[in-house]
């Protein structure tokens, strides 16, 4: 019963039946997984084999540019499934890098099994079509965003496009430079405007690093 409340906490599996879910419980091969602070989950680039469900705890996640000029961490909390677009597709490798920000545990299902769950249970796999059919439409979206229209609504753009989760405490370790190059702007504007989010007590600069409190506060 335990495994039966914590699977309805997640969107995959929300909306079934008892039975449905009893099914699922008594019939998939479920993994259990416990990770002592600072142990490393997945790396960027790894490839991803299973879907994981973190119900327990939190997760350290980082995520890198291409050119490596630019890293965000941010931690995301319970209930929270680890990528689970990335298990299908073009590339089915994690985008980020996930470690443990504090004791966690977690329920794994590997991709065979999850194959299965699509053909036997309709609920999970349309619950699947809507999370990756909702991201679709959220990507498809951004090209179509009025524009910002000052260099702060640009850096506000900046940072919530890179990020995972459009909320909580986030840090960038990332030049003024870069940020300027990025954005097709001086350092001096840059420098500037940052500075004045700084004083509106929005985030805190660093050398090399930028600590932002609450993302959501941003927009504010």
């Amino acid at each position: 019963m335990e495994i039966y409340d914590q699977l309805l906490r997640f969107s995959l599996f929300q909306g079934m039946s008892h039975a449905d879910l009893m099914e699922v419980v008594t019939h998939t091969k479920l993994g259990f997984l416990k990770l002592a602070t600072g142990k490393m989950l997945c790396k960027e680039g790894d490839n991803c084999s299973q879907l994981a469900f973190l119900t327990h705890g939190s997760l350290q996640c980082e995520t890198r540019s291409d050119d490596g000029k630019c890293r965000v961490v941010e931690t995301v909390k319970a209930p929270y499934i680890v990528q689970p677009d990335r298990i299908f597709g073009i590339t089915q490798r994690y985008s980020s890098s996930f470690k443990a920000a504090s004791s966690c545990n977690l329920i794994t299902i590997d991709k065979q099994e999850v194959l299965l769950l699509l053909e036997s249970q309709l609920v999970f796999r349309l619950n699947l079509l809507n999370i990756l059919a909702t991201e679709t439409q959220r990507m498809h979206r951004h090209a179509w965003r009025s524009a910002p229209q000052s260099l702060r609504e640009r850096l506000v753009r900046y940072f919530f496009s890179r990020c995972l989760y459009p909320a909580g405490p986030k840090t960038f370790y990332v030049l003024m430079k870069q940020i300027a190059n990025d954005l097709n702007d001086s350092r001096l504007d840059i420098s500037q405007a940052l500075n004045a989010m700084q004083q509106d007590q929005q985030l805190t600069l660093h050398r090399g690093r930028i600590e932002i409190p609450l993302l959501e506060r941003l927009l504010m």
